[in-house]
């Protein structure tokens, strides 16, 4: 059975597995209901197997092992990216998608590169933030008009809310696509009891009209 420690309804798009003592990802199925991922205060060594989860838009990796940022290529949608706090020594900004639009490199030896946020906004177009310090000038701010017409639902999704995820126990992962098979089992149930009482509702207004059937 799933271990989860949810309170309320299971959110399809964030995971909370942060504090968990978790050492490496592992290899998962393809679950692309997931949008936010928490892997905090974790003892993760290696960024991989993240192809799990193609329409990630917020990754948090702080407190962890991390050495080098790799893998990320295939989350072309990733808006923000917290890997503060690791151990990267060299930032290869090749590996950083272009998507991104806030990053938080702070705490890692990297920052001290000589040249290092010049080198990480020429290569990130989109940035609006790096390291807790907003980017001026960019693409991004260009197209929404230096940034006063950006809506709440956009910082929404750039930094999703902490009440929004779950806390979870390790082992969730291996019963999440069962969880999410049976959510949308129980949402194609509810439709069609909805859609049995429309028709209900239709049939008592026809009687109404038409007044009592004659035999």
């Amino acid at each position: 059975p799933c271990s989860c420690r949810s309170m309320g309804p299971l959110p399809t798009s964030s995971i909370r597995l942060d504090r968990e003592n978790i050492s490496s990802i592992g290899n998962l199925p393809r679950l692309a209901e997931i949008h936010s991922l928490y892997l905090q205060q974790n003892r993760i060594e290696k960024m991989e197997n993240l192809d799990s989860f193609p329409n990630l838009r917020f990754l948090c990796l702080a407190g962890n092992c991390i050495q080098r940022v790799e893998n990320l290529q295939a989350l072309p949608h990733l808006s923000t990216l917290d890997l503060s706090h690791n151990l990267i020594q060299v930032l290869d900004t090749e590996e950083l998608p272009r998507s991104l639009r806030i990053l938080d490199l702070t705490g890692n030896p990297c920052t001290r590169q000589e040249g290092y946020r010049d080198l990480v906004v020429a290569a990130l177009p989109h940035l609006l933030q790096l390291d807790s310090q907003p980017i001026h000038g960019n693409t991004a701010e260009e197209e929404a008009g230096g940034g006063s017409s950006s809506s709440e639902e956009e910082d929404e999704e750039l930094l999703p809310e902490l009440r929004i995820p779950f806390s979870v126990d390790r082992d969730f992962l291996v019963d999440l696509p069962r969880e999410l098979a049976g959510r949308a089992r129980r949402r194609r149930r509810k439709a069609l009891e909805e859609h049995l009482a429309r028709l209900e509702e239709l049939r008592e207004l026809r009687a109404l009209v038409l007044g009592p059937a004659r035999g």
